[in-house]
């Protein structure tokens, strides 16, 4: 007889919250934990590409699961394409590669991700799986955090060397700007 942990799979609800989590959590800790790894570099591909295929991605694999039958070889492409698709997406905001966004674009980049990538997870409230959706909806929740807290690091950085710039020199003079 077998353990009823063996046979029994995640439910719905608990694979969609799951999946934004990992791609909305997981892979950017760990790119932040890895981020100079050679690798990166060579991967690395311009927010203008990454975005947009993530977004299809995603799209694609939680729209996907509204179908009734489960296309041939479906979990054989599913399976890799969306990690592939989120470690692509957060290297111009986490890794020190060529296509590395400056802070204005990192913040811009993940504030228009953030409702993009629940576009999907709304039309699986509308198909009647509220639970589902919403549970992608929490899950996908750190992109949005990520921008606000991005947004608030580059604020006092500017605000940092604003007041170091206008700060008087020892000898009394304003500081040449």
């Amino acid at each position: 007889m077998r353990h009823p942990a063996e046979t029994a799979a995640l439910s719905p609800v608990v694979a969609m919250g799951l999946t934004g989590f990992v791609l909305a959590a997981v892979v950017p800790a760990v790119l932040v934990l890895t981020r100079r790894s050679p690798l990166w570099p060579r991967v690395s591909v311009p927010a203008v590409l990454a975005l947009p295929l993530l977004v299809l991605a995603h799209a694609w694999v939680v729209l996907g699961d509204l179908l009734p039958a489960d296309v041939p070889g479906g979990a054989f492409v599913n399976g890799p394409v969306l990690p592939v698709a989120a470690v692509l997406f957060w290297i111009p905001v986490l890794a020190p590669t060529r296509h590395r966004l400056d802070d204005a674009g990192r913040c811009l980049y993940l504030f228009l991700a953030a409702p993009l990538l629940d576009l999907p997870a709304v039309a699986v409230i509308a198909a009647g799986r509220p639970a589902e959706g919403i549970a992608m909806i929490v899950g996908m929740l750190p992109v949005g955090l990520t921008a606000a807290a991005l947004t608030w690091s580059w604020v006092n950085r500017e605000e940092r060397q604003a007041a170091r710039a206008l700060a008087p020199a020892p000898t009394g003079e304003p500081r040449a700007g």
